[in-house]
């Protein structure tokens, strides 16, 4: 049998409802072993993360439980010297998984728009593949051309994700969770709900850690 991972990056500052959304999805898709959930370090395209690593992994933890799906919170990033890069973090998953494992990288269709600035992007099918969540009319033909050219042409089934290591793309466009990050925090620093769009485990914890603000419910 083929071990199937799924894996699920991000910032996650804070990890919110569309996160735990994408993971649930993929796992149930991909029939999974495991869901790997890697927070970043030091992504290179981005800066000022507000919540700690540490804090930014216990919210993880909790989100998960809170949903009880079983996940592993993969340090690599944290743990590794700045920058980090993605590429990288598949390379070394697939040293560590072996050659037959189907590895496969999960992102919402947003991030499809910046792919072709990522480092070795290309690479990236190499060690992987990729699943998409998206919303309801997505089209890859909206995305870059570089981007809709490279992936139109390495679509694949669910059953190639999961019978085989990489190098395929599969657009799953059935997510209805339309949130970000961003707006999270704007709402949290304008002291308003975000019950709808966090855990209720996770704003407790923002509130007690005194994140973001130092929001209050």
């Amino acid at each position: 049998m083929t071990l199937r991972v799924a894996l699920l990056g991000g910032s996650f500052d804070p990890v919110h409802h569309g996160h735990v959304a994408l993971a649930a999805l993929f796992l149930k898709l991909l029939q999974a072993d495991q869901l790997r959930v890697i927070p970043a370090g030091s992504p290179w395209q981005k800066t000022g993360l507000q919540a700690s690593a540490e804090d930014r992994v216990a919210m993880l933890a909790l989100a998960f439980a809170q949903a009880a799906i079983p996940a592993t919170i993969d340090r690599q990033e944290i743990d590794r010297p700045a920058p980090t890069y993605t590429v990288d973090t598949l390379r070394n998953l697939r040293a560590e998984l072996g050659p037959d494992a189907s590895i496969v990288f999960v992102m919402g269709a947003d991030q499809l728009q910046q792919l072709d600035s990522w480092r070795a992007w290309r690479s990236l099918f190499d060690y992987a593949h990729i699943g998409v969540g998206a919303r309801p009319g997505f089209a890859l033909s909206a995305l870059p051309p570089a981007v809709a050219e490279e992936l139109a042409k390495r679509q694949g089934s669910l059953a190639q994700l999961r019978d085989t290591p990489g190098g395929k793309v599969y657009v799953e466009d059935t997510l209805a969770v339309d949130v970000s990050a961003t707006q999270i925090r704007a709402a949290l620093q304008r002291g308003e709900q975000a019950s709808s769009l966090i855990s209720p485990v996770v704003l407790d914890y923002i509130q007690q850690h005194h994140l973001y603000n130092d929001y209050k419910a």
